[in-house]
């Protein structure tokens, strides 16, 4: 199975995921911020990982570092699930629509941490969720997936826009992570 536990506590949060890479869609989320735990959930939904979310922290304060620490806990998590990585597909990319939004999402497993991502957001906030942090949500699980990242939307609806960025990364991260043999999909014989 391929899977992981993995808890970050500091002064200012405390995150703890479980993740299973083969599952079946599967949520659990609490984090306090109620659209984000709708973007996570349905990540869960439509990349087919089972996830398991419990996040506390200084919401007083702000989420910033409650987003941030989930996303940091979060590609921690896939990359010990990924293991060796062995027979992985290791690419993989999604368009998806939501209504007038399009987001696409291209990824590369290969070990080498980078985003790009072009969004624009008109809001500052959807529900308690500042558009702000998206970026900062997925410069975290890129930095700790070790992932190469690019993602982009247009459209005019902020929650429709960040809801088919969340989707497209769902169904990137499925497709890479399938299982297509066994050997590593690089010259250098690692990943």
């Amino acid at each position: 199975m391929r899977t992981a536990n993995i808890s970050r506590e500091t002064g200012e949060t405390s995150i703890e995921i479980e993740l299973n890479l083969d599952g079946c869609g599967e949520a659990e989320v609490d984090t306090g911020i109620g659209f984000f735990d709708h973007m996570l959930s349905s990540f869960a939904k439509h990349s087919s990982f089972d996830l398991s979310i419990s996040a506390n922290g200084d919401l007083e304060v702000d989420e910033h570092h409650l987003i941030e620490d989930t996303g940091i806990v979060m590609g921690q998590a896939i990359d010990n699930a990924l293991g060796d990585k062995k027979g992985i597909a290791r690419y993989g990319e999604a368009r998806i629509p939501m209504d007038e939004s399009l987001a696409d999402v291209v990824l590369d497993l290969g070990g080498r941490s980078y985003l790009v991502m072009n969004a624009e957001f008109e809001s500052l906030y959807v529900g308690y969720f500042s558009t702000q942090l998206v970026r900062h949500f997925f410069e975290s699980i890129v930095q700790n997936a070790n992932m190469n990242l690019h993602a982009s939307v247009y459209g005019d609806n902020d929650h429709h826009k960040i809801e088919a960025l969340f989707k497209a990364f769902a169904h990137a991260m499925k497709r890479a992570t399938v299982v297509e043999g066994e050997s590593i999909k690089s010259t250098k014989g690692m990943l």
